[in-house]
């Protein structure tokens, strides 16, 4: 029955792994559109501003602030779901044993010279043409 147990929570273990890695990319994808949003908003705004001082004119307020608010709004929404991935994918590193520090280089791996450089190439000469 250990085998049967082992086999379960191995299952068990990469369904979750597989559950983590949908949801990171869910958000990636919402975290992607809505920086998407934004730069389409900050596009709007860039387009509204350009059209008002070709027209001689400064952009209206009620214009501006509508816009800047729909800037604003999915710029943090992008900041949020890329905090949450950040979130999501500091987690799988801490539930990770820590690695052990590298040891040290033996002194008989060190003590040993380098090896050559490789000789360069040379192109070959050509034949003395026959007489």
């Amino acid at each position: 029955m250990a085998i049967w147990d082992k086999l379960k929570t191995e299952l068990d273990r990469a369904g979750k792994a597989a559950q983590n890695a949908l949801d990171e990319g869910k958000i990636r994808l919402e975290a992607f559109r809505t920086r998407q949003l934004a730069d389409k908003a900050a596009q709007a705004l860039g387009y509204a501003v350009y059209r008002a001082k070709q027209s001689g004119t400064d952009l209206d307020a009620e214009s501006f602030e509508r816009l800047r608010a729909t800037l604003a709004t999915h710029e943090t929404e992008a900041a949020r779901l890329e905090e949450q991935l950040r979130d999501l994918t500091r987690e799988p590193a801490s539930r990770k044993a820590p690695e052990s520090p590298p040891s040290p280089p033996s002194p008989s791996a060190s003590a040993s010279p380098p090896p050559p450089p490789p000789p360069p190439d040379t192109p070959p000469t050509p034949e003395a043409p026959a007489i």
